[in-house]
């Protein structure tokens, strides 16, 4: 496991610095608002793990970005930039009442989640996958913890503009490398991908391009319903 994190890691360095040559000319500004050390391993070896942009767009795309249909696609856009980055490697597969991150098979399930639950109010919304298990989780921390994203208007800006804050949190979480080999091993791998990865997904929201849902819980049914930026089709 610990060589295919290490491969994934090299494969997306150099993926991840050909985006940000390619950033120019963008609809909106995603500016990344937590520093790499962003990782905290508490003394039992639970791990809490913050990662944040402030995305800054039009005023006519805000209501639309906050929208629960738009929530659920800035969900699943995470999922589908996940496998998109390692090349296939890692796979998101759906179940009625789970989800499952794999290493190109089911067999090799990295994680397992609960299916994903929703929260929205005025100029906020938050989807959050309970970890159920997985080969990356520990024995003792199976069915805790959790991974969430969360979306937050934070105010308006001169010119007309609107800043948002997405946030990608893991809380709770016990690595079973952490276990298995020691904190530093973890920090090293596991741990430096997923910063890398998550950063790399916040910065990409500047295209406001959306994967569609594969689940469509919050899919809007009128077909003339208004969207101003089309969500970009995944096959789903």
């Amino acid at each position: 496991m610990l060589p295919a994190l290490l491969a994934i890691a090299a494969v997306l360095g150099a993926l991840v610095a050909n985006r940000q040559r390619r950033r120019a000319g963008l609809p909106a500004q995603a500016v990344i608002l937590s520093p790499r050390e962003s990782t905290v391993v508490s003394r039992d070896g639970a791990v809490r793990s913050v990662q944040s942009a402030e995305l800054t767009v039009d005023a006519a795309d805000l209501e639309w970005l906050l929208s629960p249909e738009s929530v659920e696609n800035l969900a699943r856009t995470y999922w589908r930039f996940l496998s998109r980055v390692t090349l296939g490697f890692i796979r998101v597969i759906y179940g009625e009442n789970e989800r499952r991150v794999v290493l190109l098979a089911r067999p090799l399930t990295l994680l397992r989640f609960e299916a994903p639950e929703y929260v929205f109010e005025p100029g906020h919304g938050n989807v959050c996958w309970r970890i159920r298990d997985g080969l990356l989780v520990a024995r003792a921390g199976r069915g805790c913890g959790f991974l969430a994203l969360d979306v937050r208007h934070l105010g308006e800006e001169p010119g007309g503009r609107e800043r948002l804050r997405i946030e990608v949190s893991v809380a709770n979480f016990y690595p079973a490398i952490a276990a298995g080999f020691s904190t530093p091993v973890y920090e090293a791998t596991q741990s430096a991908v997923h910063v890398l990865v998550t950063h790399a997904y916040l910065r990409s929201l500047a295209s406001l391009h959306l994967a569609k849902s594969k689940v469509g819980r919050f899919a809007t049914s009128r077909p003339d319903a208004p969207n101003p930026l089309q969500p970009e089709s995944c096959g789903a």
